[in-house]
């Protein structure tokens, strides 16, 4: 993309990652760490020092795009209200899984989309225990890049009988009494969990895995970058309504498995509501 060097943006958040996120892990004290809505939904001084770094650096490179980063959301809603329409736009998560971050959980990942003109055309996830990323650009495939220069496709694991499935199902978010429905019929696969990291969740996915990704509520920063990574390695990723994913919608549910049938059985049996 003419735009913007995908390997600088995946080198900006390695950048982020080393000098802001990981020196405060397993360093933070009580007062690095705050609750946004509730217990589980938190904010730590690395997340912030880490999306101010990202910011400043994409400032630099792309003086004339959107930048729209979870923290300063936080900050200004009426940011999101211009994503769909931005010519250009970087949406930022800097620490996803930042309930694992804070509680020494070494399973938190950076991710950066890049939105055109209403579409997602480039999606980056940097591990930075692993430090390596899933990239993906529009139309170019879904790759695992080492920090060696290594590159492996991404690969989708083959579709299996509903009662061998292994997935993830978010069920925060959903009303009470949808979610007794969905955990009822969740019991006809063979595995659920959640990571609370959308980021490896996606990563996992994208590594043959697991055979389904099932999230309610779509927050940009948490699933631009995964779903475009995803539909590149060849996966079906439609909202609950069979609706293509666009930037700026927030709701509406989001399914992802490895071929339309597989869609198709999760969503009428399992994921009913």
């Amino acid at each position: 993309m003419a735009e913007l060097d995908i390997a600088l943006l995946a080198n900006i958040l390695q950048e982020a990652a080393a000098t802001e996120i990981l020196p405060r892990f397993r360093n933070l004290g009580a007062e690095d760490i705050r609750v946004k809505t509730e217990a589980i939904d938190l904010v730590t001084e690395a997340d912030e020092a880490a999306e101010r770094r990202i910011m400043a650096r994409l400032a630099e490179a792309m003086p004339d795009a959107l930048f729209i980063g979870e923290e300063g959301v936080a900050a200004d809603p009426s940011l999101l209200d211009k994503l769909a329409d931005a010519d250009l736009a970087v949406v930022i998560d800097p620490i996803d899984g930042t309930f694992n971050f804070a509680s020494g959980l070494p399973l938190f990942g950076v991710m950066a989309s890049v939105v055109a003109k209403g579409e997602t055309v480039a999606g980056v996830i940097y591990d930075p225990m692993g430090n390596d990323w899933l990239i993906a650009e529009r139309g170019s495939g879904a790759w695992f890049c080492g920090a060696d220069g290594s590159q492996t496709e991404a690969t989708l694991a083959p579709p299996m009988p509903l009662d061998q499935m292994v997935g993830i199902a978010n069920a925060s978010y959903i009303p009470v009494e949808h979610r007794r429905t969905m955990l009822t019929n969740l019991a006809e696969v063979r595995l659920f969990t959640t990571y609370r990291c959308a980021a490896h969740e996606y990563r996992a996915f994208s590594g043959g895995h697991f055979h389904f990704l099932m999230y309610h509520k779509l927050m940009p920063w948490d699933h631009l970058a995964g779903a475009l990574i995803c539909e590149e390695a060849g996966a079906h990723v439609r909202r609950l309504d069979g609706s293509v994913y666009k930037p700026g919608q927030v709701e509406g549910g989001l399914l992802i498995a490895p071929d339309e049938s597989s869609w198709q059985e999760l969503r009428r049996k399992i994921f009913t509501f």
